[in-house]
């Protein structure tokens, strides 16, 4: 998985005043956990653009004054009008520990019910993964060429390779929906195929007249 570094400097001060001021510097308030001890810091939003603006997981090599953490980023607060970063927080993690992670999932190839005039709908763009750190995918590629009408993908239909997936297994991730036309076509389909059985029994019922 690829690594990305974030240079920061420990915040001398805390509190929402502090947070404040550095946010108006063009600075991210942030915090490490998971270690002997929480590492408060700040860091210059521009660091963070590919971080989390991506279709991709990462690590994060975070570097506070020289001394650096491994980390991955474990919850990110943004300003519900303007979307700036307001906060993040780190997880540090270890070799030999497990950590869990959301993974994107990309879909690859064409849909057979999509090209057939289907809507593809991508219900769960992300899954949660337990592994070892060396073991976590950057992604996860899910090939939906044989996706049919009325079919899904669930979670359980994925080949894991020394991961765990943490959603239930019977969650859809990507299904495709017959279109309204189609829908309405069939449905007129199975009333005239119901018309002409009907004619058919009428006509066998029909006594031929009696000859005089």
């Amino acid at each position: 998985m690829k690594t990305i570094e974030i240079v920061g400097y420990k915040r001398a001060n805390l509190g929402k005043t502090e947070a404040k001021n550095l946010r108006a510097e063009g600075q991210v308030p942030c915090v490490i956990y998971g270690g002997e001890e929480q590492i408060h810091f700040s860091a210059p939003a521009i660091l963070f653009r590919e971080l989390v603006y991506t279709s991709e997981a990462h690590f994060v090599n975070v570097n506070v004054e020289g001394t650096e953490y491994g980390c991955i980023m474990q919850d990110i607060q943004f300003h519900p009008v303007s979307e700036m970063i307001l906060h993040v927080d780190f997880l540090q993690w270890f070799a030999g520990k497990t950590i869990k992670m959301d993974i994107p999932v990309h879909l690859t190839g064409v849909s057979k019910g999509v090209s057939n005039g289907g809507t593809l709908i991508h219900k769960r763009r992300l899954l949660t993964i337990k592994a070892l750190p060396k073991n976590m995918p950057e992604h996860i590629d899910l090939d939906i060429t044989a996706l049919d009408f009325g079919k899904a993908i669930k979670v359980s239909d994925v080949i894991t390779d020394n991961f765990e997936i943490l959603d239930t297994p019977q969650a859809s991730i990507a299904v495709v929906e017959v279109p309204r036309a189609l829908r309405g076509k069939s449905a007129d389909e199975e009333g005239e195929e119901e018309g002409v059985e009907g004619a058919e029994e009428g006509a066998e019922g029909e006594e031929a007249p009696a000859a005089e």
